[in-house]
């Protein structure tokens, strides 16, 4: 096949649909990849209400999840931080990752439909890539830790100022 002006402009138009599609798409779906989010009313984890945790205590099973709990300011300085770029709706360390869906594909949170958990990093010193700390974040306001890459969890209780 002979690549004329013709052909390579037809490729170059199809390209930037492509692109421009995919931008689009990126921007105008929730976080589940299934949800449009028509101007900026996405009830975000960061949107929805602190859950009233003050008679909580680290080590303490979390009822609804089975998972013991870990009080935000026991949690390292770079998750209390990830904990409030969620709150304020980032800007995030790592865009495309920060934010994502988190399938729960280990099964230790408790069960919710497809596309409920969010995933963040949790930035690690020293390491040179996004390391093995997240913080997920749940549609209906509740935070988990992981410091080992999902292999385990604990709910984080957060204090109402």
């Amino acid at each position: 096949m002979k690549w004329n002006r013709q052909t390579v402009t037809t490729v170059a138009i199809v390209f930037a649909t492509i692109a421009f599609t995919s931008f689009v798409l990126r921007f105008a779906m929730d976080h589940d990849g299934e949800t449009i989010t028509i101007f900026g009313d996405d009830p975000t984890p960061s949107a929805v209400e602190t859950l009233p945790v003050d008679d909580v205590q680290s080590g303490d099973t979390d009822p609804e999840s089975g998972l013991p709990w870990v009080l935000e300011e026991e949690l390292p300085v770079e998750g209390q931080a990830t904990l409030a770029l969620i709150d304020q709706g980032g800007p995030f360390p790592f865009p495309g990752k920060d934010g994502s869906r988190f399938g729960n594909f280990e099964g230790l949170l408790p069960d919710h439909a497809g596309g409920y958990y969010a995933e963040y990093t949790v930035l690690t010193p020293g390491s040179s890539d996004r390391g093995a700390r997240r913080i997920i974040a749940g549609d209906g306001g509740e935070f988990y830790w992981t410091e080992d890459h999902y292999a385990s969890f604990e709910r984080i209780a957060r204090r109402i100022s």
